[in-house]
C-alpha cells in the first residue's frame, strides 16, 4: 500500500440527492478523486449504484464508506423522500463488504464542508461580517430543500441535522398567500420544499397562471428559470423572483432560530445558477423583512456556495471523525478491560 493512502485504503464517498448519486474516491487526506455523477432512476437501488460506480472506478480493498443522502436518517432503515431508494445500512454494508457505512444527512455533510470552503467558492448577498465563533445556518434548494446548522464548540464544528424544509410554508405577501392557497387545493399541508425547491418553481409558476386566469403550457423548472434569465416571459420573471423572495424568507426563519451570527450558506443546484441575478432579486429584502427583528437580519451575511462538489468533502470530514471516534472508543474500552483484570 502506498504511504499517502488512508489507512485501510481508500474510502468511498457519496452525496445522492433526489435526481443524481454523485460518488468519488478520498485516497488520502483531503485527495478526493474520481468524481462521477450517476441519475438515481438509472439503478434499482443504492447498492446497485455503488456496484456500478466501483466497476468503473476500481479501488484496492474499500473498506470505508459514507453516504450523504437526502432524507432524514434515524436508525438502520433509510427511505428516501424525493426517491424511490429504501435500504437497511447494516443490509447494505454487508452486500458492499464494507466495515463502515456511516449513513447522514446531505445537508450535515454539506454542514461540515462549510469552514473549510475558500473564499473564491464563496459569493456574498448582503449583510455585514460573520462572527467567528457564531453559528452558521445553512440552507438549499435543489429537488428538495435542505436545512441544516453548524454549532462550534470547544474547537470542534457540531452539525445540527434537520429537516427543516418541511415546516409550513409563510407567505409574506398577498401574492405569496395566493399561491398558497391554490397549493391547499392540491395538498392538505404545503411545507416550504413545495415551493422553495427545484419543481417548486415549476409549481410557483402554475399557481400563477391559476391566480391570473392565464393560459400556459406546463413548464418544467428548467424552462422557468431559462425564460426568467433572459427575459422572455414575464410570469417566469415573477415566477423565479417569487422563489428567490421565498427562499429569503425560509433563511431568515432559519438565521433567527438558530441565532446564526456566523452566517448563513445557500447551497443546494438551483441558486448558484442563477449567479448576479440572484443577488439582484427580492432575496435579500425578503430576508430583512422581519419586523422588530430587522436590524438584526440586517446585520447577518448570506453567502451563496459555489463550490461544485461540497458535501463530498463534508462527508469525508465526518467519516474521518466517526473513524477516529470509533478508534479512541475501543482504545478506552480496552484500557478499561486490561485495568479490570489487572
Amino acid at each position: 500500500m502506498n504511504d499517502d493512502l488512508h489507512a485501510g485504503g481508500a474510502r468511498l464517498l457519496a452525496d445522492i440527492g433526489g435526481t443524481n448519486a454523485r460518488f468519488a474516491l478520498e485516497r488520502a487526506p483531503g485527495r478526493i478523486e474520481d468524481i462521477e455523477t450517476l441519475a438515481c432512476a438509472d439503478y434499482a437501488s443504492l447498492v446497485d449504484a455503488v456496484r456500478a460506480y466501483l466497476a468503473r472506478h476500481p479501488a484496492e480493498g474499500v473498506r470505508h464508506a459514507v453516504i450523504a443522502i437526502a432524507t432524514a436518517v434515524d436508525g438502520d432503515f433509510i427511505k428516501m423522500t424525493n426517491h424511490c431508494w429504501e435500504f437497511s445500512t447494516r443490509a447494505a454494508r454487508e452486500a458492499l463488504g464494507f466495515d463502515t457505512l456511516l449513513v447522514l444527512n446531505d445537508f450535515a455533510a454539506l454542514a461540515m464542508s462549510v469552514p473549510g470552503l475558500p473564499a473564491s467558492e464563496l459569493v456574498q448577498v448582503g449583510g455585514v461580517k460573520a462572527a467567528p465563533d457564531g453559528v452558521i445556518g445553512i440552507v438549499g434548494a435543489g429537488t428538495g430543500l435542505g436545512v441544516a446548522g453548524l454549532i462550534p464548540s470547544n474547537g470542534r464544528w457540531n452539525v445540527l441535522q434537520s429537516e427543516g424544509g418541511h415546516m409550513a410554508f409563510s407567505p409574506c405577501d398577498a401574492r405569496e398567500q395566493a399561491i398558497l392557497g391554490y397549493c391547499w387545493t392540491k395538498w392538505p399541508h404545503v411545507s416550504s420544499e413545495r415551493l422553495v425547491s427545484g419543481p417548486g418553481l415549476a409549481t410557483i409558476h402554475e399557481a400563477l397562471v391559476h391566480i391570473d386566469g392565464a393560459s400556459s403550457a406546463v413548464l418544467t423548472p428548467a424552462q422557468v428559470v431559462e425564460r426568467a434569465l433572459d427575459a422572455s416571459d414575464p410570469r417566469c420573471v415573477e415566477a423565479l423572483d417569487l422563489f428567490c423572495g421565498m427562499l429569503g424568507t425560509v433563511a431568515a426563519n432559519v438565521a433567527v432560530t438558530f441565532c446564526a451570527r456566523g452566517g448563513i450558506y445557500i447551497g443546494g443546484g438551483v441558486v448558484p445558477r442563477l449567479k448576479e441575478w440572484f443577488a439582484r432579486s427580492r432575496f435579500r429584502s425578503c430576508f430583512e423583512n422581519k419586523g422588530r427583528y430587522a436590524s438584526y437580519l440586517a446585520q447577518i451575511p448570506v453567502y451563496v456556495i459555489h463550490s461544485p462538489y461540497p458535501a463530498l468533502s463534508g462527508a469525508a470530514a465526518m467519516l474521518e471523525q466517526h473513524l477516529l471516534d470509533a478508534q479512541a472508543q475501543g482504545q478506552s474500552q480496552s484500557a478499561e478491560h486490561r485495568h479490570a483484570h489487572a
